[in-house]
């Protein structure tokens, strides 16, 4: 039986992620919030929420972040881990939808496909993610239209290298496509997406630098993808 929490990675989100975990409350029972070292009021609103608050002393980026969710997740005895953004862009009560598709398809990443088209959607944020579904599609073989969505399911058992995974934003890509090198397939799912006006919009996306480490890791995982992804796909088709 699959057995699911909900992990929200948060730095600096006093603002909003008091409210996405309350309202992942309300869908699962067990939420876990990782305080990447925010330095605002980000531990305060969660007292008394009862939800289990996983704390770094200092900011260390949120692949790491994800990284000490989903062990924590694993500890406790999970089979899968919803994972959502802390800044209020995704609609909690959407969670049933992704756990519905993952039930059917329990070995598969369900991603939350978003409107990109929708009101107040960031113009970089939009072309970044056709640039990187591109690539994804290019490593694995794989079509996916939101290669860059917070909001997934994971199988906890189905994660491979985490060990390699970097530390910040390119690290939600480079777990779909260590995954799609052994198999696991990438299974989308329409939810809701809201983006606060400009101005109100709490981000740690760094466009140049991110943008760049993102444009290295695509480079890499493509020399990744002829000497780890085409072998292991060749290997299955064989043990078949």
């Amino acid at each position: 039986m699959n057995r699911y929490c909900v992990i929200i990675p948060t730095y600096n989100n006093g603002g909003t992620v008091a409210d996405v975990a309350r309202r992942a409350l309300d869908v699962c029972s067990s939420v876990y919030v990782v305080d990447d070292g925010s330095t605002d009021n980000t531990l305060t609103t969660l007292e008394g929420l009862g939800v289990k608050v996983l704390k770094h002393n200092k900011n260390k980026g949120k692949g790491r972040a994800l990284k000490t969710g989903f062990k924590a997740a694993m500890a406790d005895g999970f089979t899968h881990a919803v994972t959502i953004d802390a800044d209020g862009q995704h609609y909690p009560e959407d969670i049933p939808l992704l756990m519905q598709t993952s039930n059917a398809y329990p070995g598969d990443f369900i991603i939350g496909l978003r409107n990109l088209t929708s009101e107040n959607m960031p113009r970089e944020n939009t072309a970044a993610n056709r640039f990187s579904n591109f690539w994804f599609h290019l490593q694995t073989g794989q079509v996916l239209a939101d290669t860059q969505s917070g909001f997934r399911i994971y199988p906890l058992d189905r994660l491979y290298g985490l060990g390699l995974v970097t530390s910040r934003y390119e690290s939600e890509l480079e777990l779909m496509v260590f995954a799609a090198w052994h198999g696991v397939k990438m299974n989308g799912k329409p939810v809701r997406v809201w983006y606060a006006p400009e101005g109100e919009r709490v981000s740690h996306f760094r466009p140049f630098r991110d943008f760049f480490r993102i444009s290295v890791l695509n480079a890499v995982l493509c020399f990744g993808a002829l000497f780890v992804g085409l072998p292991l796909a060749l290997w299955r088709r064989m043990d078949r």
